[in-house]
């Protein structure tokens, strides 16, 4: 069952649920070479570049492994992680009776199969803006990637393929009270990786930045 948030009385009385189910400011972790800016100035230290599709294929990424071999793999890891009431574990990693939250529109669901596990900066996004330069390991390693909250997301299927491989020039969440999450969300994964935008995503990424003065940018950067 999936039930839309709707209204503004509706909506504050899931403000502890969104709380809890968005996905949290990461600490970077001890060790590697940390950003803490406030989201503007995240933006402005990010390399301008025109973005290049030539040679992408999604099998070059790949993706929903299981990388600690305990039986999960990166989507069902991600749902175990985010879900908002804690899921029973089944063979071959089933999951039920958990329940989850969708922050991109505001829906909650007890039915994990209708959830896509979404990559933050998508996989030919990513591409695009850096990654056709990096090795295999390396873009698995990004396509996996569980040691950033902000990298993988799980949202409702239906807005993970309105997303599709757009980027913030092209789409954005429909829930307002998501904007300064996914804003932060999408330049820390850039960050993190070490990806371009290009002028468009730029001039995108600063207008909602402008409307989340608070916002920041607290992330690692991924080896």
């Amino acid at each position: 069952m999936i039930t839309l948030v709707r209204g503004l009385t509706a909506a504050a009385l899931t403000l502890p649920l969104l709380a809890a189910a968005a996905p949290a400011v990461a600490e970077p972790t001890p060790g590697r070479q940390a950003v803490d800016l406030p989201v503007a100035q995240a933006i402005e230290a990010l390399p301008v570049e025109k973005e290049n599709r030539a040679g992408y294929k999604r099998s070059k990424f790949k993706h929903w492994v299981d990388a600690d071999r305990d039986g999960c793999n990166t989507r069902q890891e991600v749902l175990i992680s985010e879900a908002t009431e804690e899921p029973k574990i089944g063979p071959g990693c089933s999951l039920t009776d958990g329940q989850w939250f969708s922050y991109y529109e505001g829906k909650s669901t007890d039915n994990p199969r209708s959830l896509d596990i979404d990559h933050m900066v998508p996989l030919a996004e990513s591409w695009d803006s850096g990654a056709s330069a990096w090795d295999a390991k390396k873009r698995e390693r990004y396509a996996n990637d569980l040691d950033s909250p902000r990298s993988l997301v799980a949202v409702t299927a239906r807005e993970n393929r309105q997303k599709a491989d757009k980027d913030p020039a092209q789409w954005w969440v429909p829930a307002e009270s998501a904007s300064c999450q996914y804003l932060s969300d999408w330049v820390a994964t850039k960050t993190r990786w070490q990806l371009a935008i290009d002028q468009p995503e730029k001039n995108a990424l600063g207008e909602h930045a402008a409307e989340c003065p608070n916002a920041r940018v607290k992330t690692d950067i991924a080896q």
